[in-house]
């Protein structure tokens, strides 16, 4: 028996399969450490159609330790080499006491707003908040006491799945169900920053939603529209892509993120596929429904005189579609004419000699 296609709820909104697709905005460290710049990037994100803002909820105390050399050292060939996994962070970090309020500005504007928490605390604080939802980053998808912990607060949670194998995958998911958990997104992830379009894999969103019967996304780190809306296709039901108001600005995840004209025009995009996916049927609209005259059908293209036989020079099938249709070239070749037919008369049964062999479901054409 074919199971139901899986969908969550964030706060009455259905998110899967048979519903439009939901669309987060990443707000990230693209605040620029000013707080009038995270109101404004919300703003930006509701006008642009987004249906929810994200943060992230760490101090680079919760995130890592202040440490300078070794591991703690970014390596070359990372768009942040050269820096300190703490400075980083520290310069990235959303302050804490900004986040209720930026709460409330989402509420006024009408978009949602969550967070990815990094650590327990983290998750205890945005219960204070009320927060309708939880994003466990990619990074994160491996630490299973997170996973669980954030399960037992009963909210839905969108997994991110950037480096992580399958058996990492279903490890987190099965932990989450275990922890209580019953709603539960992935969101394809490709944890490169930017990302090459030929790393996305975007074929794994539908095999992901069948093998461990969830509804998946995409968190987009690639420089363009086009991937999002692609993964539309392919059954996203989540876009997740971050958000600045000027790449010039400058910031950490600037080069990787959309100015606000951008995603707008990203939002519109996927609405679009959403429109062109349709259903798995084969109606016929009524627009397309008038054109029905331009199809093909057999013809006299040469006059026949009556008593003559019908061949293939003097029947073709040709446009328009006024004449027996084309299937019916073989029955009537070597027939005889009825009577005299002038060139240009779409072919009727009646103008072939022992035409009552014409099939019973065809109607007549006169």
């Amino acid at each position: 028996m074919t199971q139901p296609t899986p969908a969550i709820k964030i706060r009455g909104r259905t998110i899967g399969a048979e519903a439009a697709t939901y669309i987060v905005a990443e707000m990230s460290c693209n605040h620029l450490g000013q707080f009038d710049t995270a109101v404004e990037l919300i703003k930006a994100a509701q006008r642009a159609g987004a249906d929810a803002i994200k943060l992230q909820t760490y101090t680079p105390e919760t995130i890592t330790l202040n440490v300078q050399e070794g591991p703690f050292s970014i390596k070359s060939g990372n768009t942040w080499a050269g820096r300190t996994l703490y400075d980083l962070y520290r310069e990235a970090s959303t302050p804490w006491e900004w986040q209720p309020k930026l709460q409330r500005v989402a509420r006024e504007v009408g978009i949602e707003l969550f967070s990815s928490p990094f650590d327990e605390s983290a998750v205890d604080f945005l219960e204070t908040m009320g927060v309708p939802a939880y994003k466990v980053a990619s990074f994160e998808l491996v630490d299973i006491s997170l996973i669980q912990r954030i399960a037992k607060t009963g909210k839905p949670m969108i997994l991110s799945t950037g480096l992580a194998t399958f058996a990492e995958i279903t490890e987190a998911v099965y932990a989450a169900r275990e922890a209580g958990a019953t709603q539960i997104a992935l969101l394809k992830c490709t944890s490169e920053y930017p990302t090459h379009p030929k790393h996305m894999n975007l074929a794994a969103i539908p095999r992901l939603s069948r093998a461990l019967h969830v509804p998946v996304g995409l968190s987009d780190h690639t420089l363009g529209l086009e991937i999002a809306e692609a993964a539309v296709a392919l059954g996203a039901c989540i876009i997740e892509k971050h958000l600045t108001l000027s790449r010039a600005a400058g910031g950490p995840d600037a080069g990787f993120s959309l100015e606000p004209q951008e995603f707008q025009a990203m939002v519109q995009g996927i609405r679009r596929v959403e429109e062109a996916i349709g259903n798995a049927d084969y109606a016929i609209f009524p627009e397309e429904e008038r054109n029905r005259c331009f199809r093909r059908s057999l013809f006299v293209v040469e006059d026949v005189k009556i008593g003559e036989m019908l061949t293939r020079q003097n029947i073709r099938s040709i446009r328009p579609a006024d004449g027996l249709p084309p299937k019916y070239l073989p029955l009537v070749l070597g027939k005889r004419a009825t009577q005299d037919i002038s060139r240009g008369t779409p072919l009727r049964w009646d103008l072939v000699s022992g035409h009552g062999r014409r099939l019973e479901h065809e109607p007549a054409i006169s």
